[in-house]
């Protein structure tokens, strides 16, 4: 229901702004240059360019979405939220002679996570007191108790009765409603219930907000951010996590794409290559890194090396697919043009298909380096002291999300730099791209 809703949100925010945008925006949305001389352009990528409109909200959507979507301090809308506050209700204890008698009970339901105070003995406490109320008159007395946003309370309303749940007294009704055990209602707060041996529970109205151990706040993870750089986590700074990391990712693709681009064009230019290739490779490709933990750990120990092999292989078919790809993507026809102008076969090599193919390799390598990040978090499983891998399993052990947001992000950040990048790379390495 939650993956709907988000995705409801985020069409309408899609296609609200583009509505918007496109009306009083008209002259962002216009081509320039030499592309707005073009008579047919659907269908052409040439003439498609990301609109910077466009992207800039794309950001602030999905900003704005995880913050409906968490208890967030910031002044923005928000969905609503869970219960917070005194809620009481009234339950009714019946005996074995028919005798019945009510009492309430009085619940204060208070952040989940409330600042933690320091008491005169220096012991943190988690949770505030219970609210104070009377006893009531007769043998069910009333009760107080507290419980957490998000959480969940068993409520033993014997514990102060003057009957116990073992001389046959036991709960009927709730707010004048008969109630068995196992059933729930609903109210306003939350809901109510009985357990299968009777005894009352009560669960918080949850809202649509996420809990901060499911889904933190922006604010709480930039402050989580800010501690990470003056502190580090588990005796590393965020720099040195994030470094072994880059370094491994880029040392594992580098390696990817020195022994998987030869065999690519090899595979693309000899029979012979690709029938001793070919099985290999596509008996390979499907296999995801994760299946070859087990062996790496086998053959190569849980150093360094492990790691770095399992993101060379991460890397290693996809150029291989690319360059293969590249090659036998090249027009024969411009074969034919060079050998018609005596070209020999390395001329045609390093001057047909090498540039022509440069483009779809370039793709590859783009990929590579996203299932390369996407694999160093597996590759830092094995036994790694360091890396932002490393951090995120460690914290996830403990429950720490915003840690885990934070190495995410992080992660992103970094892999979309690197696709910048390498894109800006390709325009100055192959500008033919797209013209020929």
């Amino acid at each position: 229901m939650t993956s709907l809703l988000v995705l409801f949100l985020y069409a309408t925010a899609f296609f609200g702004t583009y509505f918007i945008a496109s009306r009083f925006l008209q002259s962002y949305f216009q081509r320039k240059g030499f592309n707005k001389l073009k008579t047919v352009t659907f269908g052409d990528e040439s003439a498609v360019t990301a609109n910077r409109i466009a992207s800039i909200i794309s950001i602030v959507t999905v900003f704005w979405l995880w913050i409906a979507f968490t208890n967030s301090a910031l002044p923005l809308p928000k969905l609503p939220g869970p219960f917070q506050g005194e809620i009481e209700f009234t339950y009714t204890v019946t005996l074995n002679d028919g005798t019945s008698d009510d009492a309430t009970v009085t619940i204060l339901v208070y952040p989940e996570d409330i600042q933690q105070t320091v008491g005169a003995q220096g012991i943190p406490n988690r949770a505030p007191d219970a609210p104070s109320r009377g006893l009531g008159e007769g043998f069910a007395k009333n009760d107080t108790t507290t419980v957490a946003r998000y959480g969940f309370k068993v409520i033993d309303v014997w514990s102060n009765d003057e009957v116990a749940k073992a001389d046959g007294s036991a709960v009927t009704a709730i707010n004048g409603q008969p109630i068995s055990p196992g059933q729930k209602m609903q109210i306003p707060e939350g809901e109510i219930g009985l357990t299968n041996k009777g005894t009352p529970t009560f669960a918080p109205y949850t809202g649509l907000r996420m809990a901060r151990l499911y889904l933190p706040a922006p604010e709480i993870v930039w402050q989580r951010f800010v501690t990470l750089i003056a502190d580090g986590y588990q005796g590393f700074t965020l720099w040195e996590h994030t470094y072994y990391s880059l370094y491994r990712v880029i040392f594992g693709f580098l390696l990817g794409a020195i022994v998987g681009i030869p065999i690519g064009y090899a595979m693309g230019l000899t029979n012979w290559s690709r029938g001793w290739f070919d099985p290999i490779v596509e008996f390979m490709r499907p296999v995801p890194p994760l299946a070859l933990i087990p062996l790496i750990i086998i053959w190569f120990g849980i150093d360094e090396t492990g790691k770095i092999v399992l993101l060379f292989l991460a890397a290693l078919w996809i150029m291989i697919i690319a360059a293969r790809s590249g090659v036998s993507g090249v027009a024969i026809s411009k074969v034919h043009a060079a050998y018609s102008l005596g070209a020999s076969k390395w001329q045609i090599l390093s001057r047909v298909i090498v540039p022509n193919s440069l483009p779809e390799i370039f793709t590859g390598a783009r990929v590579a380096m996203g299932v390369c990040w996407g694999t160093v978090v597996a590759a830092e499983l094995v036994a790694a002291e360091v890396g932002l891998g490393k951090m995120i399993v460690a914290a996830s052990k403990f429950q720490l999300t915003d840690i885990v947001i934070v190495g995410i992000i992080l992660i992103g950040i970094i892999g979309f730099l690197i696709d910048v990048g390498m894109r800006a790379l390709e325009k100055w390495l192959v500008p033919w791209k797209g013209r020929i």
